[in-house]
């Protein structure tokens, strides 16, 4: 089994700027690793759109953890760090808030991320819903908290990030991996 722990999962609050923060970590070089939910909602939109998280959130979280399995295949073994803007465990904990399986049953036994997971906090200020993203606030606040519990539970270290700008973010998160 390879050893995962350079990947680095960045979760968090929706609309608490993890795009944004990942686009800045790939701009000074960091291997990234994009959303699986907004590239399941952009091809669910270009088709039948049977996977959408408002039309069936548990077929939606069924595709998000199928397709964050295959991101981190497609990685495993490159060295340096790899952020995960989202992925696997966020799939697991949305597929048990769709369908009731367990994260831990979900997860099985892949190989474990970084020790320190980290997440944007609930942001008001900066939240915006947009054709991806149509739930509000309140809803983005109750992800939060079953992530932060599950992440927990799971024996991870989650970093909250400062509400601070995009560069003082990355140095933050940066500086924290060493």
């Amino acid at each position: 089994m390879p050893d995962t722990s350079n990947h680095v999962i960045l979760s968090g609050c929706s609309g608490g700027g993890k795009s944004t923060l990942l686009d800045e970590l790939a701009r000074r070089g960091i291997a990234t690793v994009p959303e699986p939910g907004r590239r399941i909602v952009a091809e669910e939109s270009r088709g039948e759109g049977r996977a959408l998280p408002w039309v069936d959130m548990a077929a939606f979280a069924r595709r998000a953890v199928a397709l964050a399995g295959e991101d981190r295949a497609t990685v495993a073994g490159r060295q340096g760090w790899v952020v995960f803007d989202r992925g696997l465990i966020d799939a697991a904990v949305a597929l048990e808030h769709a369908a009731g399986g367990p994260v831990a049953e979900t997860l099985g036994d892949v190989p474990r991320f970084h020790r320190e997971v980290f997440l944007t906090p609930p942001w008001p200020e900066i939240f915006a819903a947009d054709a991806e993203r149509r739930h509000g606030m309140a809803e983005a606040e109750a992800e939060y908290r079953r992530l932060l519990a599950a992440f927990e539970a799971l024996g991870y270290e989650a970093i909250i990030l400062p509400k601070t700008g995009v560069r003082a973010r990355a140095d933050f998160l940066l500086s924290r991996l060493g």
